[in-house]
């Protein structure tokens, strides 16, 4: 495109050109035509993925993106609404920037790659609206999805607000979507909903409508035919909120929405507002095989950088937790310094202490147990309620997070009692106000050498890799949802089946996984080798082991011996067999060692064939899955075959393999 140049329709006519080119017919309305199409076409470095950007007739701005010559999203709108101007119709296409390769290579405290790569093609369209204000659309197409972004270039000293953000991604018939459920906000436990504590509704027709007016969370799955594609965001700053996608997908188009009304901070934000120039997070679009979707690390590779350099502080680790077994009668100094004694005997790093700690042990005697924990080499993870008055919970230490001073005062005091860590709970909100509440207590304990766990929490979005000290949020229906009610428990197997493929694809998950032995109260439907795979399998930088010291003293020795190593940062992951909700088998690499992990999601035995070969053949392991008898383990050495390793897994069962 000539410089200088101050309008251009990229037409439908143009598009279907296009489209036939590479073998695909659709029907098009024609209007202006542009005599370079392939200009407003981004294609990622193999040339697998394309995306084609247009003007509809009314202005607004489209794109459609091809996978492997094969249509996948089409006609899917874009586009801004803000309070004093309107940048989503009637626009008009100014230029197109030269394609730019971009090139990023970082490294990651924890998750399931430690070097990490990124490779994108970029191009941005920059577009006028009849006031003549300016938009700019900026896509980054990498071989493995698509992210694209929005841009206010100009200057402004006043906030600008946006009322509606016009995203949509627009399947074809026939795709199946695999899908959580957005909770009504201020529902559930003493009002503190949205937590992203949902069970799936898994391979559903995508033009169903989500359960609420709420929509559905990210990380959302689709699939048709042979493709994946799996949606979410990144790189979410304090000037924009958290948004998800609508209730209703009218012709599988499914629309971005923003938070509920409840969803803010006493007095603060909801809807994004900020300065200009101002940038939108990025939209991301995973796109290929299930293979695909478990290595990418594209939730990341969109991630603002880490806030500074030094973050030697940071040790991801396994902690010992008393509450999710024992319950709120067990937070007391005893039990607390047994579960500190139970921690050094597995050799882990951290012990958590719950809910109510400063007034059923004390500030005074927490630093006497951190002392002692010390002693040992176990650090302490103190739990916080981060609710002021938008939600009725009782349980404290409560308001110590909510303004910079008693933040500072707090994790001052924190940092000279030598504690690690902070458990924050009860959020309750996607508002932008809660997401700056967020990036404060990130940043403030970073400052103090604190990590941070979130729970009843929002998606981390990336956060790890700019907040490397944030080491897991909840955002799940995890393991204390199971040791409340029985339905919970029956539907386990299939919904952690999920988790590899959508919420723990790129952000970290506070599961709290794994019982041995009993949960009080509840019959147990997976077996001890499906339970035994999930920290193996769950990424999280810390992992909470839900089974108690007691529990862990009825298993055999080998498998005591075998979860006092849980890696929890990885430098490797590969896809080896799955499907969502029904299967999934990875392997994670740390240093020198291949593991191995997999779980059945359904009640039927299965026999799977494994290409391993990445492993090295011959390499010689060590295989833990289920006895003969319920609730047994076993234990065979075994190697790695010139050919696939067949193996048998029980119903509702698994596996860890350890080369």
């Amino acid at each position: 495109m000539m410089p200088g140049r101050t309008h251009m329709m990229f037409s439908r006519k143009m598009l279907c050109l296009y489209f036939i080119l590479i073998g695909f017919q659709i029907s098009c309305v024609t209007n202006k035509t542009e005599e370079n199409p392939d200009e407003n076409v981004v294609a990622s470095p193999d040339g697998n993925l394309r995306v084609a950007f247009a003007l509809q007739e009314n202005g607004q701005p489209a794109y459609s993106i091809f996978y492997r010559d094969s249509l996948v999203l089409t006609d899917s709108k874009l586009g801004l609404s803000r309070t004093d101007s309107d940048f989503s119709k009637g626009m008009t296409l100014a230029s197109v920037s030269e394609p730019q390769l971009v090139r990023d290579e970082y490294v990651m405290m924890h998750g399931k790659r430690r070097l990490c790569t990124y490779q994108a093609n970029e191009k941005s369209f920059s577009l006028s609206n009849t006031a003549g204000e300016k938009l700019n659309i900026i896509f980054r197409v990498s071989d493995d999805g698509v992210a694209f972004r929005y841009h206010f270039p100009d200057k402004s000293a006043d906030p600008k607000k946006i009322d509606e953000e016009l995203t949509s991604f627009h399947f074809r018939e026939g795709t199946k979507a695999f899908l959580q459920p957005m909770s009504v906000a201020k529902t559930g436990f003493e009002g503190t909903n949205p937590s992203y504590e949902e069970h799936y509704q898994q391979n559903i027709p995508a033009d169903q409508p989500a359960p609420t007016e709420a929509g559905w969370v990210y990380p959302a799955l689709f699939n048709y035919g042979d493709t994946w594609l799996l949606i979410t965001e990144a790189n979410l700053d304090r000037n924009y909120c958290a948004t998800r996608l609508k209730q209703h997908s009218p012709g599988n188009e499914y629309a971005v929405g923003f938070p509920m009304a409840a969803e803010v901070m006493p007095g603060g934000a909801l809807n994004p507002e900020s300065e200009l120039p101002w940038y939108s997070p990025w939209r991301i679009i995973t796109i290929g095989s299930l293979g695909t979707i478990v290595e990418s690390t594209l939730g990341t590779d969109l991630a603002a950088p880490a806030i500074k350099e030094d973050f030697s502080f940071v040790e991801p680790g396994v902690a010992s937790w008393s509450w999710v077994i024992l319950k709120d009668n067990s937070i007391n100094y005893e039990v607390q310094k047994q579960f500190v004694d139970y921690a050094a005997n597995m050799g882990w790093e951290y012990c958590l202490i719950d809910v109510n700690w400063d007034t059923t042990i004390g500030y005074d005697r927490i630093e006497e147990l951190s002392r002692y924990a010390a002693s040992k080499n176990v650090g302490l993870v103190l739990w916080y309620n981060s609710a002021g008055s938008w939600n009725t919970v009782q349980y404290h230490p409560k308001d110590k997070l909510l303004t910079p001073e008693s933040r500072k005062e707090e994790f001052s005091r924190l940092q000279k009692m030598g504690i690690r860590g902070i458990k924050v709970d009860f959020f309750g909100g996607d508002g932008q106000s809660v997401i700056a509440y967020y990036h404060d207590i990130f940043k403030d304990a970073a400052a103090y050498g604190i990590m941070v766990n979130c729970h009843g929490s929002t998606l981390p979005r990336g956060w790890h890799r700019t907040y490397p000290n944030l080491l897991t949020m909840e955002a799940i229906k995890g393991m204390e949802f199971i040791t409340f009610e029985q339905a919970n428990a029956d539907l386990a197997p299939s919904h952690s089946a999920m988790l590899p493929f959508s919420r723990n694809a790129f952000d970290p998950m506070d599961f709290t996984p794994m019982v041995l032995h009993e949960i009080p109260g509840i019959e147990r439907k997976t077996t001890n080798g499906f339970e035994l795979a999930l920290p193996y399998l769950f990424l999280s930088g810390i992992q909470h082991i839900a089974e108690t010291p007691a529990g862990m003293e009825q298993v055999p020795d080998y498998v005591k011996e075998f979860v006092k190593d849980i890696p929890v940062a990885w430098d490797d992951t590969r896809f080896v067999d799955g499907y969502p909700g029904k299967l999934a088998v990875i392997a994670r690499k740390k240093g020198d060692t291949w593991y191995v992990s997999g779980i059945n999601g359904e009640a039927q035995a299965k026999t799977l064939n494994l290409d391993l070969s990445f492993i090295g053949r011959g390499k010689e392991g060590v295989l833990i899955t289920d006895g003969e008898e319920p609730k047994s383990f076993s234990k065979t050495n075994v190697s790695v075959p010139a050919s696939a390793y067949q193996l048998n897994v029980e119903p509702n069962g698994g596996f860890v393999m350890k080369f």
